[in-house]
């Protein structure tokens, strides 16, 4: 994918909870470059690293996303201000292959949410969404995924909000339903899902997770191991391969 490097001024900013924010970016030439599960790499000042962020939504010249503070990195880039530019290079990396004639169910956990909210928008009323949370006050985004028009299934470990349990319960209910699964969140979720996929015979694709320091294949900090067709495994590179594969490649 092509990729390109420029100055995102931040013209909206929002506290979701107490560790997550929401910003929304203006760039006329590179936001609408973004698409499904791509992410952009930030440059935080102060900081030799930039900061990998999946792109949670797109409309027009601006781009949305939604990440946790983690970190130092992440806590300064929370302390931008309304006004001030980011540099940032976008869209970095493979998203996910979507066909709106195909029921899809997107899943997702935690921070792993915010990536499936554009996705969804593709799909509309043909999308499924499944969403995970610790308790009723880690809950982000569920207004947003109303309005692209999916089914919304809200799931919590504490009951505190939508169904008692995990994502992977709320998702055998519905897996009949399905032609496609997209998912994203912790590698175990993931695992788990994939799983489930198998054995209905419907194809999986899961966004994955490392750390990354060049966002572009060059450093190879964020290999993960996968399956060839021939049944030989490989190295390859969630910044550039990925972060999207299907979920019969990864090794789990």
């Amino acid at each position: 994918m092509k990729y390109d490097v420029g100055n995102f001024e931040l013209v909206e900013k929002y506290q979701l909870t107490n560790t997550i924010y929401d910003f929304r970016l203006k760039n006329e030439k590179i936001s609408k470059l973004c698409k499904p599960g791509t992410f952009v790499h930030i440059a935080v000042p102060g900081k030799t690293l930039r900061r990998p962020i999946s792109v949670c939504d797109v409309y027009g010249d601006i781009l949305r996303i939604v990440f946790e503070v983690r970190g130092e990195g992440t806590e300064i880039l929370a302390n931008t201000k309304i006004g001030d530019n980011l540099d940032i290079i976008a869209p970095l990396g493979k998203g996910f292959e979507l066909d709106c004639n195909k029921k899809t169910i997107f899943i997702s956990g935690g921070i792993g949410v915010p990536p499936m909210l554009y996705a969804s928008k593709i799909l509309g009323e043909n999308g499924i969404v499944i969403t995970g949370f610790r308790n009723k006050d880690a809950v982000i985004l569920q207004d947003d995924f109303i309005k692209n028009g999916s089914k919304v299934i809200l799931t919590t470990d504490d009951g505190s909000a939508g169904i008692h349990g995990f994502v992977t319960q709320a998702l055998k209910e519905v897996v009949n339903q399905a032609e496609m699964i997209c998912a994203c969140g912790p590698m175990p979720m993931l695992k788990a899902i994939a799983k489930i996929a198998d054995e209905n015979s419907i194809p999986c694709q899961v966004s994955l997770e490392e750390r990354m320091a060049c966002g572009i294949g060059a450093c190879l900090g964020c290999a993960v191991l996968v399956n060839k067709e021939n049944g030989e495994q490989i190295y390859k590179h969630v910044c550039k391969d990925g972060p999207v594969f299907s979920s019969k490649e990864v090794v789990w």
